[in-house]
């Protein structure tokens, strides 16, 4: 497991605008690459009794419990069949790992600060509060999103849990 980076770190990230995109229907959305751990195919999920329906349940990753979020679900979109394309980002939020599906990952982009626009209005309540930015490269929009908002224990009724 990747170590936490340092402020000074993910801020240079942020700067440099590096990007894990990934689909959700026909939309493009990406995370800053720092927080990815990895990548994987979809697998196994135990549900969780009484869990917010976004949560899926959790995986067993190399001994840690995981609990999964599925994107979808989390912004109330149509519910799509799992299949082959399918994957789960592990993620980094502070002490928290956490898996989030995805319909499919896309690749790595650099979209620098000055492509960078802040969200419209209308995406800073609910649960579009997480949008942080979207990111302009030529014809393509790809919003920007704020792991820490999107998996917040809060909003995911999840317990912190212990990075390995």
């Amino acid at each position: 497991m990747q170590d936490d980076y340092s402020a000074a770190e993910l801020d240079l990230a942020r700067e440099n605008g590096q990007f894990l995109t990934f689909t959700l229907q026909s939309e493009e959305y990406g995370i800053e690459i720092l927080q990815v751990q990895e990548i994987k195919g979809f697998s196994k999920i135990t549900p969780i009794p009484n869990a917010p329906p976004f949560v899926r349940g959790v995986m067993n990753l190399r001994g840690t419990v995981v609990p999964i979020i599925d994107l979808r679900a989390r912004f109330a979109m149509t519910a799509k069949e799992y299949d082959q394309f399918t994957c789960i980002i592990v993620v980094n939020v502070g002490a928290r790992v956490v898996g989030l599906v995805v319909d499919t990952v896309s690749d790595v982009l650099n979209i620098p600060h000055g492509s960078i626009s802040d969200p419209p209005e209308l995406t800073a309540v609910g649960d579009a509060s997480c949008i942080t930015g979207m990111g302009k490269l030529g014809d393509r929009i790809v919003m920007l999103l704020d792991t820490g908002r999107l998996v917040g224990v809060e909003e995911a009724g999840l317990p912190a849990l212990e990075a390995a």
